[in-house]
């Protein structure tokens, strides 16, 4: 059986930087706000971040730059998309979910920061 242990451990980073951050700050600010101190927080913890990192899209062998940009992508190997909405839809699921095939990585973590409790989702690719 494949295991993600690496990514469980940024994941257990990343979930406790997004409740630091709700508890603080609370629902209701743009995903602008969530995004720039996911970053810093995670930057402290000693993480690599990387933030609007764009996406191609490959097909047919030919690279497209179409705009896609990932929130954030924690040590190259875990892709965060936030959200601040007031309910999180199917769409949101299969944004990251393509994301994370168009990127190859196997574990997304959707965060919905305007809900109460705040909502965590792990989304696992391919396994």
């Amino acid at each position: 059986m494949k295991t993600l242990k690496e990514e469980d451990n940024i994941s257990y980073d990343i979930r406790g930087a997004a409740f630091n951050i709700y508890n603080e700050l609370g629902p209701g600010l743009l995903e602008s706000v969530y995004e720039a101190t996911m970053a810093f927080s995670l930057t402290k913890m000693g993480r690599k971040v990387k933030v609007q990192l764009p996406i191609p899209v490959v097909f047919e062998e030919v690279k497209l730059e179409l705009g896609f940009r990932l929130d954030l992508l924690v040590d190259d190997l875990v892709i965060v998309e936030i959200k601040s909405v007031e309910t999180l839809l199917p769409v949101h699921h299969k944004q990251l979910l393509t994301y994370l095939k168009l990127t190859n990585k196997k574990l997304g973590i959707l965060i919905n920061f305007n809900e109460e409790p705040l909502k965590i989702i792990r989304i696992v690719n391919g396994l």
